[in-house]
């Protein structure tokens, strides 16, 4: 295997960049370190006011695909223009019948690009509209195609169960975050396609271990502020604390739809003193963040619409960089979070636990210390991004020197 040829590799992303997708951009810098040729192909324009700093280290190539909504002349425009270099995409399109017009537009157009940039192999990540289009690409181009599942992709109520039984059937392979998500696909959808288990993972030159003991009693969170991540529960443990007198000051990073709501929490909790919602961050003032708190708290909860986290990438940046975690049993969490060893685990929807657990760390220095010692061995030995990005190429070799699956009928 290691003697096979590395094929040059399109990543193909919804939005690029996105600033809660730090992990993407983690994964393509090491492969662009070990000498992977890659390009990211983005589905749609970014929307984010803040990005993060390594963004700019990344040499790949980013094309952006026309998101524009198509008119049928020009998809029949698009469709003759490919014709010219392959008759065969006048037949291929019966396979694509009943494809949603926009999903075939940028589909083709991926193709047309993945052949004049020379891309060997498509990788995308989530299994949403990045890896729907990949799919036809794949298809009109006879590229194989692998993509990385991570939460709400396959989780969410409004996943079609059977287009995603598709993709993962058309798939030359396909990798997830946790093994959670891995039983989860293998016993959910009869599939012929390995799913391997690949965590994401850190450059943790990055993320220098800082002991976390003396530290002033600072609560962070972070993340988008959307139900999966429980930063109302935060919020009304902060307030339990605060009537139990516990002096303590909590910042919660990230934006989001439930913004308003968690500030009328706040107040009306009368915790302005206490609890602060600070927006989106530049990775690095984040970093400093988490090195001045005694505990980072991601209470994690499954949503109403079935929508959950996998594996946090937050938690993995908090654990390397010795800052204790708490959090909850969600999804693939527990593979990181190793109660009472690594971090402690709480009940999702459980305040008066999540305020207990707080409680805990705040006023006891040296367990602190001994889970921020124990955390970062983990994070060492399983989530080193050379290591996971390594195991993803090793996909990749086996996926571009093998016949590509037999293409199902159904989308």
């Amino acid at each position: 295997m290691d003697d096979m040829p590395l094929p040059r590799v399109g990543y193909v992303v919804k939005r690029y960049p996105c600033y809660s997708e730090t992990f993407i951009v983690n994964e393509i810098l090491a492969h662009e370190a070990a000498g992977l040729d890659v390009e990211i192909f983005a589905l749609r324009p970014p929307k984010d006011t803040h990005f993060q700093d390594i963004i700019a280290q990344v040499r790949a190539l980013v094309t952006y695909i026309s998101a524009k909504r198509v008119k049928a002349g020009e998809l029949w425009t698009t469709l003759e223009e490919a014709s010219r270099t392959d008759p065969a995409q006048w037949s291929a399109l019966e396979w694509a019948r009943g494809a949603d017009v926009q999903d075939l537009y940028q589909g083709l157009c991926l193709a047309a690009q993945a052949r004049q940039h020379g891309i060997e192999h498509f990788h995308a990540h989530f299994a949403n509209v990045a890896t729907t289009v990949t799919r036809l690409a794949s298809h009109f181009t006879g590229l194989p195609y692998t993509f990385t599942a991570h939460a709400k992709d396959i989780f969410h109520e409004d996943v079609a169960r059977e287009t995603l039984s598709g993709k993962l059937r058309d798939a030359a392979s396909v990798v997830t975050v946790s093994d959670f998500n891995q039983d989860y696909l293998r016993e959910t959808f009869d599939a012929e396609t390995d799913v391997n288990r690949i965590y994401n993972g850190l450059d943790l030159s990055r993320f220098p271990h800082l002991p976390p003991d003396d530290r002033p009693p600072r609560i962070l969170g972070i993340g988008r502020l959307v139900e999966k991540k429980g930063f109302d529960d935060l919020v009304t443990a902060c307030a339990v604390l605060v009537r139990q007198g516990c002096q303590l000051t909590c910042e919660i990073i990230g934006a989001g739809e439930l913004r308003a709501a968690l500030q009328d929490q706040i107040e009306r909790l009368g915790l302005q003193a206490h609890v602060s919602l600070l927006g989106p961050l530049p990775q690095q003032e984040v970093i400093a963040k988490l090195q001045a708190s005694a505990v980072l708290a991601a209470p994690c909860v499954v949503g109403a619409d079935g929508n959950r986290d996998g594996l946090p990438t937050v938690l993995l940046e908090a654990m390397a960089l010795g800052t204790p975690c708490i959090s909850t049993d969600v999804t693939g969490i527990p593979e990181v979070l190793h109660h009472d060893q690594t971090g402690l685990l709480v009940p999702q929807r459980d305040p008066k636990a999540l305020a207990a657990a707080i409680d805990c760390l705040l006023s006891h220095p040296a367990r602190r210390a001994h889970l921020a010692t124990q955390a970062r061995r983990l994070i060492e030995t399983d989530f080193d991004v050379h290591r996971s990005a390594a195991q993803l190429r090793s996909v990749f070799q086996a996926a571009s020197h093998r016949q590509p699956l037999a293409v199902a009928e159904v989308l």
